[in-house]
């Protein structure tokens, strides 16, 4: 069976994702795999009260992200995913765990489910990491304006950020790794710069 390139987005909530997933869509015609947050019926309740909500909103987004993976591993051509399995469990589930925000036991539970899934997965051809700073990651979030996202902890902004930073160092032992920075520029609207990093990206993949 033929291998198509599967690209992966990565980064911090707001960084710009979605936008430069949708992007790639239309350059290459490549097909599109969204974070499903709208979906989430634990996500608003979490982010009220992270503690009572954080593993069910986090097996929520294992088992969305697994089901997307599976498809992408038997897709007829080739894929870019707005967010991993890989950075829910390794990145999110943990900073929950490390902030005392999901208890021992259910992060136990939950990175066991974890580890037994990933292993049989194929992971992405190519990682892109969208990197920002904690200040302009909150400037995103309020432009974008979703309404549950309005009082995310800047403290767990940057703790986000610092797990991304130890997670990417990871990634980029094993697997290839592309890291943008993104702070000067508007990741909406700054067409040439979106225009290079789509060539750049096109160019990896098409070489790998």
């Amino acid at each position: 069976m033929q291998q198509y390139p599967f690209v992966a987005i990565a980064g911090n909530i707001g960084v710009g994702k979605t936008t430069l997933t949708n992007l790639l869509v239309e350059r290459f015609g490549w097909i599109g795999f969204f974070e499903k947050e709208v979906a989430n019926p634990y996500l608003a309740d979490f982010y009220r009260d992270m503690p009572a909500w954080a593993f069910q909103s986090q097996i929520f987004f294992l088992k969305e992200r697994l089901k997307d993976h599976l498809q992408i591993q038997a897709a007829n051509g080739s894929c870019v995913q707005d967010r991993t399995i890989y950075e829910d469990a390794e990145i999110f589930a943990h900073n929950l765990f490390e902030r005392g925000l999901m208890r021992a036991r259910d992060h136990a539970c939950y990175a066991d489910l974890y580890a037994a899934l990933s292993s049989s997965l194929r992971p992405p051809d190519l990682f892109v990491y969208l990197r920002a700073s904690t200040w302009t990651l909150i400037s995103r979030i309020r432009k974008r304006g979703r309404d549950y996202e309005q009082n995310i902890d800047k403290e767990y902004l940057a703790q986000l950020n610092l797990n991304y930073e130890r997670w990417a160092k990871r990634v980029a032992e094993k697997y290839p790794l592309m890291i943008i920075e993104t702070d000067e520029h508007d990741v909406y609207r700054d067409r040439d710069w979106l225009e290079g990093i789509i060539e750049e990206i096109g160019r990896r993949v098409s070489g790998r």
